[in-house]
């Protein structure tokens, strides 16, 4: 009876043991987790617009930074000397259109001008043509009483004269016609050079752009020897020191957005089928392996590098040897957005992480559902 009670009790425990493994491997399965994640940020690559050596450093390495605080500043003489110079062309520029406005307008005043005297001209031509015609119509009927004798010969000269003074007057108010659209014709292409020496007004001139630009440039050059902060986030391995000559567009220091964290895990391949965004993580940090922090799986990542195939030695392909029956799974970045991190818990880019995915979950599960930690499982 005795033995048959030990056998009883051996069985019971094994039946419990099996339940708890079976139960565990389930958990395992239907909620994939793993301890190859990596904290990840945001770095920005910070690289001043312009060239020249930094006089004023005001950060130190680890520190942190808003938005928009200095975060170094190049020696600004420079540049202020080329602002002076492009606002002196700029100025220059404004005059010289100024001018040609001026001339144009006096130009067109002109124009104006020798239409008038065009009409004027042709207008005393008309009356002198009228004038001629009179004198002509009395020399005829003169020249027909003289030959008959019933004129004298001093009145009849006097007709003449008249005539002679009338093709004279026409003569003259011909060429005072041609003058003024001679002066008319030079007024016009005087007002078309200037026009064309001027271009567009206002903002639309292609000199008034230009020196602009010039000088908008150079504005901006100045302003960006001073180089701030794009986000609010820590100074990380700072070698930068006073007097160091800055190269534009080249990255000097990095800083890291405090506002960007998230965790890349790492799962096996044969348990990503179970994972989809939305679902609701468990991670935990090597650095405080007691607390849990609340995620949301964002994404899964769509491949990996190929580790077979690429070139080798004699241009032949690389080909790693495998075991014959046992196949080793890859590894697959899945991206996990954090939800509200403790205060006491400083987020570091690189350190390891934990994380428990609940693919039975999504974000609309209350976050008491989170399991709490499980040195098992998580750390």
């Amino acid at each position: 009876m005795k033995v048959n009670i030990k056998i009883l009790v051996s069985a019971a425990i094994l039946a419990v043991a099996a339940a708890f493994v079976l139960l565990k491997y389930s958990n395992y399965v239907t909620n994939p987790w793993t301890r190859n994640g990596q904290v990840r940020a945001n770095v920005l690559e910070v690289a001043p617009r312009v060239s020249g050596p930094i006089i004023n450093l005001p950060i130190r390495d680890n520190q942190y930074v808003e938005a928009g605080d200095l975060l170094f500043e190049i020696d600004p003489r420079t540049f202020k000397s080329a602002l002076e110079q492009a606002q002196a062309k700029f100025d220059e520029t404004v005059e010289k259109l100024a001018s040609l406005d001026k001339q144009i307008d006096a130009a067109r005043a002109s124009v104006k001008q020798y239409e008038t005297l065009i009409t004027q001209a042709e207008s005393q031509l008309l009356s002198a043509e009228a004038q001629e015609t009179e004198a002509e119509q009395q020399y005829d009927r003169a020249l027909v009483l003289v030959e008959r004798g019933r004129l004298p010969e001093a009145q009849f000269d006097g007709y003449q004269r008249d005539l002679n003074v009338a093709l004279a007057n026409v003569d003259q108010a011909r060429s005072a016609v041609l003058q003024a659209k001679a002066a008319y014709a030079q007024a016009q292409a005087s007002l078309g050079s200037a026009i064309a020496s001027r271009g567009a007004r206002g903002e639309e001139n292609s000199q008034f752009r230009e020196a602009n630009a010039a000088l908008e440039t150079a504005r901006l050059n100045l302003e960006f020897t001073q180089v701030r902060a794009a986000v609010s986030g820590h100074i990380t391995n700072l070698t930068l020191r006073l007097g160091s000559q800055a190269v534009a567009n080249q990255p000097i220091l990095a800083l890291i957005d405090d506002n960007s964290f998230w965790v890349d895990a790492y799962f096996r391949e044969s348990y990503v089928s179970e994972i989809k965004p939305g679902n609701r993580a468990a991670i935990t940090l090597m650095s405080h392996p007691d607390i849990v922090i609340p995620g949301v799986v964002d994404s899964v990542g769509r491949g990996i590098a190929k580790g077979e195939g690429s070139t080798g030695v004699n241009l032949l392909p690389n080909v790693s040897p495998t075991f014959e029956w046992i196949r080793l799974a890859q590894r697959i970045p899945v991206r996990i957005e954090l939800g509200e991190v403790p205060e006491d818990i400083d987020l570091l880019v690189g350190t390891t992480a934990s994380v428990l995915v609940m693919s039975k979950t999504d974000t609309s599960d209350e976050e008491t559902d989170l399991p709490p930690p499980a040195p098992s499982i998580l750390r």
